[in-house]
């Protein structure tokens, strides 16, 4: 099927989206945690201790790495997104060679050091992913990974780097690789609010015998539409009305406060929803 203008207008806006955000890794890598002797994780952080034991440059073997995982990606996951993440891929590894000499902004502050470098490579490797593409080929392999569990993206990327950092630790020691995994978990936190975004919404499912009193309510205080569902109990065999509805994080509190006062008995489940389109969902201010 052949793209529109518009689509194929913001194609090249994810590319570059995703290029950016690797300049921004390169420049976390290169101005803040290698020359402190911290590592990044994943491919890169082979690549790094590659680097460090043959002397061959950072971006060659960032980009010899990954072939791999870009072909697995394509096999697998599809056509665009190893598109995006070779673009990733190659502007990280251009990056790092541009800025291997520029000057370190951070020296002997082991935590600012792990903090600054942490958030750093944390926001490029999420914008890359939030427009669809990766700069590292754990990353791909994370979210072919996250298709087929429970398990989000910067969870499993977390899990994989544990087994790098123990071979980061033979090129920095020890106290570098703790360093390194330490930087990294805040990175995978940052690549978590990038993806999803800070303000985030919740899906509150309430089971009352207020329904109508509940939904209404909710309606006139928070501007929010709701959903009704009739569930059985498993052992009482009981049928029961369950409220659902989506709000956003500064509503919640006023959400509880709802349900404690209309029905302090109801049963109510609230988790995260990582993203909402459609109908008339939108920021309302709060009474």
């Amino acid at each position: 099927m052949k793209k529109t203008k518009k689509q194929q207008v913001m194609a090249v806006v994810r590319g570059i989206m995703v290029a950016i955000g690797g300049f921004i890794t390169a420049y976390g890598l290169e101005a803040v945690l290698i020359p402190n002797n911290v590592s990044d994780g994943g491919v890169t952080g082979l690549s790094i201790v590659g680097s460090q034991w043959t002397g061959l440059q950072l971006g060659i073997l960032i980009t010899l790495l990954n072939i791999p995982f870009i072909i697995l990606g394509y096999k697998r996951i599809g056509q665009n997104f190893a598109i995006y993440s070779i673009i990733g891929i190659i502007s990280l590894a251009v990056s790092t060679n541009l800025m291997h000499h520029i000057p370190t902004i951070i020296e002997g502050d082991t935590l600012l050091i792990t903090v600054v470098g942490g958030i750093i490579i944390g926001f490029g490797m999420g914008l890359a992913l939030r427009n669809g593409g990766a700069l590292d080929g754990i990353d791909m392999l994370a979210v072919l990974l996250s298709k087929k569990s429970p398990f989000g993206t910067s969870d499993l990327i977390l899990f994989l780097n544990m087994f790098v950092f123990i071979i980061v630790s033979t090129v920095f020691g020890f106290q570098g690789a703790i360093l390194s995994a330490i930087a990294y978990f805040i990175a995978s936190k940052v690549i978590h609010i990038v993806e999803e975004g800070l303000s985030g919404t919740k899906t509150f499912n309430i089971i009352t015998d207020q329904p109508e009193v509940m939904a209404k309510t909710i309606a006139d205080r928070l501007q929010r539409g709701s959903t009704y569902k009739t569930v059985q109990g498993s052992y009482s065999k009981e049928e029961f009305v369950e409220v659902s509805c989506v709000v956003n994080r500064l509503e919640e509190s006023k959400m509880k406060e709802i349900i404690q006062e209309i029905d302090p008995k109801a049963f109510v489940t609230v988790y995260d929803t990582s993203e909402v389109r459609g109908g008339s969902f939108s920021k309302h201010v709060i009474d």
